[in-house]
């Protein structure tokens, strides 16, 4: 399990982080995410060492992390590739500098290029790929030794839909495997599709984490959505505990106050006509992270 406890970093007046705190378990897909300057890539940095915490901890499996970094992979967000090297004898040597030998770094890296879809570039230089390839290359150099713990920035950028897919499904088996992966993205949608948990952070503080599901559940609004055939609106006027209501295409989102009883606006929707759906709205993790970061 990777540990962050209490981590503060200042840079002069700034407080980039204020004692942040999360857990990453193995096997765990874990989304970090926030706006431009809450944070997230210092929060990174330190993980790695590449900067130090002005104080606070951080743990893997329960002890300091200083001895198990050569054990990690990092993909940055500004590619850390060379440029003119061939794709093949690249991740060997990624491999190699983490602690491969020559045999397993070239078994590592035959796998990674198939896997990542890179067959026939195997032998072509960094610069000569477009930038969707060199960022399936950056992830095969921050895979090759097979690390324990992925920690990653921004790894979808650049990439059509057919990439996302293939290092989605690469990431999930490494997941499936025992490997704790954190990544910090703004594709949103992404992190709500992909990810077993989630951390949210502004102004370098946790705002909101777990789950989506939970978050959605903590977050949640009192909305209901509701569709009634043949009667798209204005059934719901009046209703006592009704704050607003909005048209979504053929269902209505019907906003309550907290205290509100939702029967009242399932008797009066089935009042109005036959009911095809009635339900809670739950929010997006686009509309939990706005909700959130704006607080």
């Amino acid at each position: 399990m990777l540990e962050l406890e209490e981590l503060t970093r200042r840079y002069g007046a700034v407080t980039a982080l204020d004692g942040l705190s999360f857990t990453v378990p193995e096997g765990t897909m874990y989304g970090f995410v926030g706006p431009n300057g809450a944070g997230k890539t210092t929060a990174m940095r330190i993980v790695l060492g590449v900067l130090e915490p002005d104080s606070g901890a951080v743990r893997w499996r329960g002890a300091p992390i200083a001895a198990a970094r050569a054990r990690f992979g990092y993909m940055p967000e500004e590619r850390g590739l060379y440029p003119k090297m061939r794709v093949a004898d690249q991740l060997a040597y990624m491999a190699r500098l983490h602690g491969l030998e020559a045999e397993l770094a070239r078994a590592s890296t035959q796998r990674l290029i198939e896997r990542l879809g890179l067959s026939d570039r195997g032998g072509a230089r960094v610069e000569e790929l477009s930038l969707g390839n060199q960022q399936r290359v950056q992830l095969g150099a921050a895979l090759a030794h097979e690390p324990e713990l992925l920690v990653l920035d921004e790894p979808f950028s650049g990439l059509d839909p057919e990439g996302v897919d293939v290092l989605a499904s690469v990431l999930r088996e490494r997941v499936e495997a025992g490997v704790a992966v954190v990544f910090s993205s703004h594709q949103l949608e992404l992190v709500e599709r992909l990810c077993d948990a989630v951390a949210i952070i502004a102004r370098g503080r946790i705002v909101a984490s777990g789950s989506v599901a939970e978050l959605r559940e903590r977050e949640a609004r009192r909305v209901l959505r509701v569709e009634v055939e043949g009667a798209p609106g204005g059934w719901a006027d009046g209703i006592d505990g009704v704050v607003g209501v909005e048209h979504d295409g053929d269902a209505l989102l019907v906003t309550l106050t907290e205290d509100a009883d939702d029967q009242r606006v399932l008797e009066a929707a089935r009042r109005a006509g036959r009911v095809r759906h009635f339900g809670p709205e739950r929010a997006t993790l686009a509309e939990i992270f706005r909700e959130t970061v704006a607080a």
